[in-house]
């Protein structure tokens, strides 16, 4: 539980302030159903007191609301207008109408994502329309080293042993996994020199994802995935060549 606040307006009370606040934004996030204060002060790691201060404060902000009924909380719409306005700085909407080609030509899944923090957020994501598929909704987040997308945009740092030890120990998901920091390392000077990345069912087992980097976007990828009784060693140079015709022509008619 959170340790006793000494009081005071200095700069690091502040701090504290806002990473409470974010964690309860973060448990929000993550809940597939509406919350309590008292489910909300547990899974935060905060008293019931703090959490209730933090949500009438964010409420008043429209980052949460309250249902009538029930007095539990769920993420507010002011997120909505916040969300709109980061995708239009990053230059991201632009590329939905080329997501939904590229998902069409190669009949699998295909998302974006940009980077936050150790993670991969997936910005926007158009699922297969066959019954096999790979799907990561839009919000979803996934471990950086462990995604296509992620090694893509760990390869674009300019120092990568720096980018590999900031990421601390490696959460293996699957016997394929890279948890050696010297392998993922080695990988990716691979993958930056022939600019695409490739997951092999090291996140999920049985699922494989290909991605390359979109020029002049603020660190963003796009990637193909699927199953890998589709998305086979013989498919992957059509489907990287695919990815690359996607961003190559989505960049030279956008201004």
């Amino acid at each position: 539980m959170e340790k006793a606040s000494s009081g005071g307006g200095d700069g690091r009370s502040g701090t504290q302030a806002v990473d409470r606040a974010l964690r309860v934004l973060g448990v929000l996030e993550s809940a597939r159903e509406d919350l309590g204060v008292t489910a909300l002060a547990t899974a935060s790691g905060l008293t019931v007191s703090t959490t209730h201060r933090l949500l009438k404060a964010l409420a008043s902000a429209g980052l949460v609301a309250q249902d009538r009924d029930t007095e539990r909380y769920h993420l507010g719409v002011g997120l909505i207008a916040l969300g709109r306005r980061a995708e239009a700085r990053l230059g991201l909407h632009r590329w939905h109408d080329a997501l939904e080609r590229l998902a069409s030509e190669t009949g699998e899944s295909a998302s974006i994502g940009t980077r936050v923090g150790n993670e991969v957020l997936v910005a926007d994501h158009i699922p297969s329309a066959k019954a096999l598929r790979f799907d990561a909704g839009i919000g979803a987040r996934v471990p950086i080293h462990a995604s296509a997308m992620g090694k893509m945009l760990l390869a674009m740092a300019d120092d990568l042993a720096v980018e590999v030890a900031a990421l601390g120990p490696l959460q293996r998901f699957t016997e394929r996994t890279l948890t050696d920091p010297a392998a993922l390392l080695n990988e990716l000077h691979v993958i930056r020199n022939r600019g695409w990345s490739l997951n092999d069912g090291e996140r999920d087992s049985g699922v494989r994802a290909v991605a390359v980097a979109i020029p002049g976007a603020s660190a963003a990828a796009m990637a193909v995935q699927g199953p890998e009784v589709r998305l086979t060693d013989d498919r992957l140079a059509s489907v990287v060549a695919l990815l690359d015709s996607t961003v190559d022509a989505e960049s030279t008619s956008s201004p």
